[in-house]
């Protein structure tokens, strides 16, 4: 593994872990295993070893989105499966982090913004597939939704797939 890309995973453990706010260039060198120099060698700034992870981290939940949902048949099976793949990337604290840095920070916002474009339409697309009526406007609210179940979850454990999925799923029907 190349020295920029420990620094990468370490800074997407880091988010998760502290929250952006609280990861610095030297617990990110020392994470990774290397001098607080070669961060700056690697990344124009700690900001930008930040959001390159960060936005890494979504791109490749968006990616793995059609396989994820290519190996259920119903939305409310999508949404189960959904859940269960966020909760096994351990992105959630990652993306909730990711999200409200995106509200202080333009350049985060739009590419941020650009991944949840590709999210939706893959969702609406694969809802479309399944004559769900008006797939786009509910891909828009599902991924609202689950985003909400994110936040919340943070703050509260009690809501775990087995609560979530019956309620969304009925929306879904």
């Amino acid at each position: 593994m190349t020295v920029r890309q420990r620094l990468l995973d370490a800074a997407a453990e880091l988010i998760a872990e502290r929250g952006w706010g609280a990861v610095s260039t030297r617990v990110l060198a020392d994470r990774a295993g290397v001098g607080s120099g070669v961060v700056h060698y690697h990344f124009d700034s700690l900001q930008a070893v930040l959001t390159e992870a960060s936005l890494g981290a979504l791109r490749t939940a968006v990616d793995e989105l059609p396989q994820v949902l290519d190996s259920v048949d119903t939305p409310a099976d999508a949404l189960a499966a959904l859940l269960a793949a966020l909760d096994g990337h351990g992105g959630q604290e990652l993306f909730i982090e990711t999200f409200l840095a995106a509200t202080r920070n333009d350049e985060l916002r739009g590419a941020v913004a650009e991944i949840l474009i590709r999210f939706r339409a893959v969702l609406a697309a694969w809802l479309a597939e399944r004559d769900v009526p008006t797939p786009v406007e509910t891909a828009a609210v599902l991924a609202a939704a689950v985003d909400g179940v994110l936040l919340h979850r943070a703050l509260s454990a009690d809501l775990t797939r087995e609560v979530v999925v019956p309620v969304l799923g009925r929306v879904l029907r």
